[in-house]
């Protein structure tokens, strides 16, 4: 008579294996979320860097600041998508206060926020800029 002689895993063992990868990935799924967030909020920042320097070259050519539909247009829809008076470019949606600033209001000052959800938490996230080009974080 033959003896089997194959070999292979035994349950325990692939049974310890699935335990070990599920354990790995318990410990690494948050650090991933947060990692996330933190590229989202960076790409948010740097988008309000870049509004922030085109407000100051728009001001300087104009004797005021720019809508968010004058500047995108001036940057080839570089800052997003344009949908009535805000902008939408990732996670992000970009609009002024007031929502249809007028020229008057637009020689004084202006004020921009970007509202999201970041990552996929789902955490609302809100950013403000004015005229002083001061980034501030509003929620959480």
């Amino acid at each position: 008579m033959k003896k089997n002689t194959q070999g292979g895993f035994s349950l325990i063992e692939l049974i310890m294996v699935v335990t070990i990868i599920g354990m790995v990935a318990a410990l690494g799924v948050p650090s991933f979320q947060k990692g996330i967030r933190a590229a989202d909020n960076g790409a948010a920042f740097a988008q309000m860097r870049s509004i922030s320097s085109a407000q100051v070259n728009f001001f300087s050519q104009n004797n005021r600041f720019g809508r968010l539909s004058e500047l995108n247009a001036l940057q080839g829809n570089g800052f997003g998508v344009t949908s009535g008076n805000s902008l939408t470019k990732g996670r992000f949606v970009y609009e002024m206060t007031p929502l249809n600033p007028t020229d008057a209001e637009l020689r004084i000052g202006y004020q921009i926020t970007a509202s999201g959800t970041n990552g996929v938490s789902g955490v609302p996230y809100v950013y403000s800029m004015n005229q002083t080009g001061e980034i501030v974080q509003i929620a959480p």
